[in-house]
C-alpha cells in the first residue's frame, strides 16, 4: 500500500526523492482518516520550508489538518490541481495527489529521527 520507495513521517507525510528534488504528499492513512477532502492550502513557489515545520493546510469534512513537511527546501512546484480538485487527495495521495516539490537543502534529513521506511511506517499505523 506504500511505496517503498517513499519516506514517511509520524504525522503522516511523505517524501519522494529524485536528485536534488523531493515531492511531498499526505499518506494513504492521512487521507483516511481525514475523510472526505474539500480543500487545501499550499504554500507558494520560492518559499522556504523547514523539516517537521507547517507549509499548508488540509480541510476535510471532518477538521482542518497541518501538514508538515518531512525535509527542508525551497518550494519549486506546487500542485495547482488540487486548488480546484481537493478530493484528488482521497483518490490518489501516493501519486497524482502530491503537494509540493522542493528543492532539497540537506539529503541527510531523509535519515534523521522520525523518518521511517514504508516497512516502519506500515507498522507504525498498524496496517
Amino acid at each position: 500500500m506504500y511505496p517503498e520507495n517513499y519516506t514517511y513521517t509520524k504525522e503522516h507525510e511523505w517524501v519522494a526523492v529524485d536528485g536534488d528534488t523531493g515531492t511531498i504528499g499526505i499518506t494513504h492513512h492521512a487521507q483516511s482518516e481525514l475523510g472526505d477532502i474539500v480543500y487545501v492550502d499550499l504554500p507558494k513557489i520560492g518559499s522556504m520550508v523547514g523539516q517537521h515545520s507547517t507549509f499548508g493546510s488540509v480541510e476535510s469534512v471532518k477538521a482542518v489538518s497541518d501538514i508538515y513537511s518531512p525535509v527542508s527546501g525551497e518550494v519549486i512546484e506546487i500542485n495547482d490541481s488540487l486548488t480546484s480538485a481537493p478530493e484528488k487527495l482521497n483518490a490518489d495521495p501516493h501519486g497524482d495527489a502530491w503537494l509540493i516539490k522542493v528543492k532539497l537543502k540537506d539529503l541527510a534529513e531523509l535519515k534523521s529521527e522520525g523518518m521511517m521506511s514504508a516497512a516502519d511506517y506500515t507498522k507504525y499505523v498498524g496496517a
